[in-house]
């Protein structure tokens, strides 16, 4: 059974998402699209979808999400748009306002939805995709956290030693080569030839509004008439995507492959292939063992195959999106969302899809979430909720630095100013501030 949750929040504030499955959508009572794939991927049938949107508690109908969005009554954020924000705390623990004139967002004005995501029965089954040698799944462990890495020798991504700032020459390199040299990091642990995700488009064509066909491929490379994703260094983010989405609302994102077998820029406006995020946000690893960080490939597969390698001691900077220049989902700004998987658990382990009980990749505990909007940088740390919620890491995180309210994760309880809060906490970075995500 697959779950999506959506934060709602009010215009004035910001929480983060927390993407959970490969499809994003926000609709309401429908079939989900059939994906056929051929001996290289896997045929998904599913069964009619029920989405159930619920506002404190309090359902909602449909129209009046659309409504609230379109108005500006509501903020949607999200890294997937498959989420769930941190509730608001008490208001004997809210934040309060910071120093500066930045606005925070304070338990009366957050009005979190939550919308739960349920196919009702279906006649036709749906196979468990075929895994390929580089993405077996990796030994289960049970639901407490217990360091993962179970590979002798575990594959890491490239250093991403492009050069980033490099404008991509569109329509000159052939989709077989992945483009390093300009930035992006080749991922070996997918199957995918270094890329990150694959979308096959065989009906897009330039200039569609909206794409219905979309199979995502599970083994190769990148291939014609397909959207390719990639990883980009820490601190950058991938710059590309169609303007063109999924007309069930499907994220895609990537460099397109043309019906040449070239390599074009998904988003010509924006001339190179990684673009930076606002800055001010860290990882720092107090633990002696590694830490694997994964963003979601988003807009794209949606599944967490965006790797961040903490190693012991070491200090990483953070994808912290800026709302006005990233993806927007349907009119809707999208943050960051990242999966923290057990200390020890090797990127190659933790960075795809995972299987229950493995306290890794979507069954990673805790995410954590950034982003930045006209009113500042908000983060978030919260439960996986929808696939691991009794889940713990085996170590503590507590945002710090030039924040306001303390929010923490310690000894698997999260809390809002020193109060146990269940669904999380989210902190705001003042104006020209700084953060760390500290492990320890």
């Amino acid at each position: 059974m697959k779950f999506s949750r959506i934060a709602l929040l009010s215009a004035a504030t910001l929480a983060v998402a927390q993407p959970q499955h490969n499809h994003a959508r926000l609709h309401g009572k429908r079939g989900t699209p059939v994906e056929a794939r051929d001996a290289a991927y896997t045929t998904v049938v599913a069964g009619p979808v029920v989405t159930v949107y619920e506002l404190n508690g309090v359902t909602i109908t449909y129209d009046d999400v659309q409504a609230g969005i379109k108005s500006g009554k509501y903020v949607l954020i999200g890294d997937t748009l498959q989420s769930v924000a941190p509730a608001p705390a008490p208001s004997t623990s809210a934040v309060p306002p910071p120093p500066s004139s930045t606005p925070v967002p304070s338990s009366s004005a957050v009005k979190a939805a939550v919308f739960v995501e349920k196919p009702t029965t279906s006649s036709t089954p749906t196979p468990t995709p075929t895994p390929t040698p580089s993405s077996a799944p990796v030994a289960a462990s049970s639901s407490s956290s217990q360091a993962a890495a179970t590979s002798s020798s575990p594959s890491k991504p490239s250093s991403g030693d492009g050069d980033v700032t490099a404008e991509f020459p569109s329509g000159t390199i052939p989709c077989s080569t992945f483009p390093s040299a300009y930035g992006a990091v080749y991922v070996d642990w997918l199957g995918l030839e270094g890329w990150i995700g694959i979308q096959k488009t065989p009906s897009y064509s330039a200039g569609a509004k909206s794409i219905s066909e979309i199979h995502t491929g599970v083994s190769g490379g990148c291939e014609k008439n397909s959207f390719c994703s990639y990883a980009c260094p820490p601190g950058y983010q991938k710059s590309q995507w169609p303007s063109a989405q999924g007309n069930t609302g499907q994220s895609i994102g990537g460099l397109y492959c043309n019906s040449n077998g070239m390599l074009e820029l998904s988003r010509p406006s924006y001339k190179t292939i990684c673009q930076k995020g606002a800055g001010g946000v860290s990882v720092k690893n107090k633990l002696s063992k590694n830490v694997a960080v994964c963003r979601t490939d988003y807009p794209g597969s949606e599944s967490e195959t965006v790797p961040l390698d903490c190693a012991g001691g070491a200090t990483l900077p953070v994808t912290n999106p800026i709302a006005s220049e990233y993806y927007e989902w349907e009119g809707a700004a999208t943050s960051a969302q990242y999966y923290i998987n057990p200390a020890g658990a090797s990127v190659s382990d933790a960075c795809k899809w995972g299987t229950a009980g493995s306290n890794m990749g979507n069954w990673a505990p805790v995410n954590m979430g950034v982003g930045t909007t006209d009113f500042g940088t908000f983060l978030s740390i919260f439960p996986n909720a929808p696939t691991n919620p009794d889940g713990t890491l085996d170590f503590n995180i507590k945002i710090t630095g030039d924040v306001t309210g303390k929010c923490e994760y310690k000894n698997g309880q999260y809390y809002t100013n020193g109060v146990v809060s269940p669904t999380g906490c989210t902190a705001g970075v003042t104006k020209g501030g700084s953060a760390v995500f500290e492990f320890s």
